[in-house]
């Protein structure tokens, strides 16, 4: 008797929209006033040495400049690649910019990322921040926008 696997993201828990933007300032300052939020100080990630960033099997020194709006169970990420090959370089050189991701909440990224890649879902980026890792999955063939994983317990 077969055990019954569950759902990749099935216990997730959505928790952020992901937009990706030229200009990440100008993106983040049009929210604030439309939402009647502050607008957010900026946030540069960590390079390589840091961050152990790896865009499609590769090690790469992606950075970027980051916007966080907290509208409460759900954030909004504005995004601006600033160096290095990166998935959300990929994304403004292909479709400008727009929504790149939604991100799930989940107990393992490497266990889920694993489990999505059965689902024809690959990972395509990776790296660790401060109290946690991020997986990217290439799903905009099948759902029309990446996937993000968050794990805040692992890095």
């Amino acid at each position: 008797m077969s055990e019954k696997i569950s759902p990749p993201l099935q216990n997730a828990t959505l928790c952020q929209i992901g937009f990706v933007a030229r200009d990440a300032g100008r993106v983040a300052q049009k929210l604030a006033e439309i939402t009647g939020l502050p607008a957010p100080e900026p946030v540069i990630t960590d390079g390589f040495e840091k961050a152990r960033t790896e865009y499609r099997g590769n090690p790469t020194q992606a950075t970027a400049k980051l916007y966080f709006f907290n509208l409460g169970q759900v954030s909004l990420e504005i995004i601006e690649p600033v160096g290095g090959p990166s998935t959300w370089r990929e994304f403004l050189d292909k479709h400008g910019d727009g929504v790149h991701h939604i991100a799930f909440t989940v107990k393992s990224t490497k266990e889920t990322a694993d489990a999505l890649s059965t689902h024809g879902i690959p990972p395509v980026q990776s790296g660790v921040f401060e109290g946690g890792s991020y997986v990217y999955c290439e799903a905009e063939k099948e759902l029309g926008v990446i996937l993000e994983l968050l794990d805040s317990t692992s890095g």
